[in-house]
């Protein structure tokens, strides 16, 4: 018997489907990566050009504490329904602050005597629609993200199809 040397031949059927999905797997998670840095990179734009502060966003007011605080400076403010004003703190140190900077009381800061004969800050409803618009845009980057993934991975895994039947074709 004479020994014929091996002959390449093209592998259809279970191992070409192998290899598109291979090839469909490798373009996913490099289209994802690529849309994560981009969808990112538009979010950072999209803060920086809006001029939004994140820290002043979702902020809570900031309140004397005679515990832990040092109070610069003593105010009057009228109370409604009081015969008398009620003397607060409106500027102090918090010592807990390592910048040392001054806090100022919120001058839109109502105050309202409670059942028990306190004094409370009445913070009433504070809505702020640029964290909703954050939210918003944010979202909507990534659903937009969503949506170009799946758009460009199927139409790969078309032309992926196509091609395959085009040399199948030829092949026969």
């Amino acid at each position: 018997m004479s020994s014929h040397p091996p002959v390449d031949v093209p592998a259809t059927g279970m191992s070409d489907e192998g290899s598109r999905n291979a090839r469909v797997r490798r373009f996913t998670s490099g289209v994802t990566w690529v849309l994560i840095v981009l969808c990112n990179l538009v979010f950072v734009v999209g803060i920086w050009v809006s001029g939004v502060n994140l820290d002043e966003l979702v902020k809570t007011p900031d309140l004397f504490n005679p515990t832990s605080d040092i109070c610069l400076r003593l105010t009057w403010q009228r109370l409604i329904g009081a015969p008398d004003p009620v003397r607060l703190c409106s500027e102090w140190i918090n010592l807990s602050d390592p910048t040392g900077k001054a806090h100022l009381l919120d001058t839109e800061m109502k105050l309202r005597q409670g059942a028990d004969g306190q004094y409370y800050f009445d913070r009433g409803i504070q809505a702020d629609y640029r964290l909703m618009g954050l939210v918003v845009f944010v979202a909507a980057v990534m659903v937009s993200g969503l949506f170009i993934r799946r758009y460009l991975v199927s139409r790969y895994r078309l032309q992926l199809e196509l091609a395959a039947s085009r040399n199948s074709t030829v092949a026969h």
